[in-house]
Parts: C-alpha cells; sequence; structure tokens
C-alpha cells in the first residue's frame, strides 16, 4: 500500500498548526520533515524547537530528513522529541552501519521503534547500499537536488528506485521518493517500487489538499 506523506517545507509557517491538522484530516499517512544545515545543503531550515511544536500538534508518524553534516551527533536528542523516522544521506555518514544502527538503538530510550532510513542524492548509485541492506528500515530517493521545495522532478530516478528495490529482495523496506512528486509521477513511481511519496507543493499548495492526497494515492493505486 502507497503512502502519502506531506512534508511540511512547503507549508504556510504561519499558520503550521492548522496546515498539519489539515494534513492529517486529508488522509495523509505520515509527516515529513526536512532538517537542513547550511552546509550539507545550501538552505537552513528547521530545528528542535519546530518538531516540538509539531509534536505535540499530530498522531501521526514524524519522518525526520536529516540533510545535515553529522547527524550522528543528533539523533538521540530527535528521537527523544518525538521522531519516529530518522534518515540521513550516504553522503553525509562516513560510518554509515553504524550510525544506521545506532537510530535502531534508540528505540529502548524511548521505548518504542525509531526506523532508520539512509539518502540518496540524484547522482549516488544504489550499490552504495549494498552493505547495510539489512540495517535499514527506509531507503529515500531524492528526485531533486536537494536544499529547496518546488524543484521539478528528475525522471532519471524511475530506473533507479527499480534497482534499489531488486537489490532489497523480500525484505520489508519502504523506498521512499521524496522532491517534485506530482499526480502524473504517482504511478510509475509505484509500478518502479516505491512505498512513499513525499509531497510538498502537491499537497500544501493546492487548493484543496484532502483532493490532492486523494488523487496522489489512487494514481499510484490505479
Amino acid at each position: 500500500m502507497i503512502k502519502i506523506a506531506p512534508s511540511i517545507l512547503s507549508a504556510d509557517f504561519g499558520i503550521l498548526a492548522e496546515e498539519i491538522a489539515r494534513a492529517e484530516a486529508a488522509g495523509a499517512d505520515q509527516i515529513h520533515i526536512d532538517v537542513m544545515d547550511g552546509r550539507f545543503v545550501p538552505n537552513i531550515t528547521l530545528g528542535f524547537p519546530i518538531l516540538d511544536a509539531i509534536r505535540k500538534r499530530t498522531r501521526l508518524p514524524l519522518d525526520l530528513h536529516l540533510m545535515i553534516v553529522e547527524p550522528e551527533k543528533y539523533l538521540a536528542e530527535f528521537a527523544a522529541r518525538g521522531a519516529d523516522m530518522l534518515t540521513v544521506h550516504v553522503e553525509a555518514c562516513p560510518h554509515l552501519q553504524r550510525t544506521l544502527t545506532s537510530i535502531r538503538e534508540l528505540a529502548a530510550r524511548r521505548g518504542g521503534p525509531v526506523k532508520a532510513g539512509a539518502g540518496l542524492n540524484p547522482a549516488t548509485p544504489p550499490d552504495t547500499l549494498e552493505w547495510v541492506k539489512d540495517d535499514l528500515d527506509i531507503v529515500l530517493v531524492m528526485s531533486v537536488n536537494p536544499g529547496f521545495g518546488g524543484q521539478k522532478f528528475i525522471p532519471a530516478v524511475y530506473p533507479k528506485i527499480r534497482q534499489i528495490r531488486t537489490m532489497l529482495g523480500t525484505r520489508g523496506v519502504d523506498v521512499s521518493i521524496d522532491g517534485g512528486v506530482k499526480v502524473e509521477h504517482a504511478r510509475p513511481l509505484a509500478e518502479h517500487g516505491a512505498s512513499i511519496l513525499v509531497a510538498g507543493s502537491a499537497v500544501f499548495e493546492a487548493e484543496d489538499p484532502a483532493k490532492a492526497i486523494r488523487e496522489l494515492r489512487a494514481a499510484a493505486e490505479a
């Protein structure tokens, strides 16, 4: 089943609580939160206070996409403040297996699972994940170059998704697609093996977010 994860990077932060409530009421499966440090990517976004505010206002799983250097320094704090999924970037983690293992070990501290994800930039090959397949709960494929919302989807990721799904085999690992996802991309993404569609502007800039989520899900499951 396809999951829809609205990305709050495209939300109106002046009414963030309302935006999150609208997404939840519209049938979102989880909330995607982009954390950027101005070093790994050329932008700075959300930190701990925003995560605290979001956690208080929704019961949906919170999917944190850490576009930061040295993410291992902050994993425990993010988990303690309510993150349900922590995705780090392959390009930012020289000791990726250790970092993924440490994410999973955080579950004991918070009394519930914390899923471990690895993100790949558009030009990063899937075989970088070959030796950490058993440590993954999520693979996040960037379909834009990370750093800013509202970019155009890169179609070259379609075969990459298929390659990742094949490599993962029967493991119950989600393949998440992030960047420029619109309703016209939903079906081919699902056909190539995606199971989570991250959508920012497609949801939050829509006149009717509930309709946008329904259309994304219907197109993916057609």
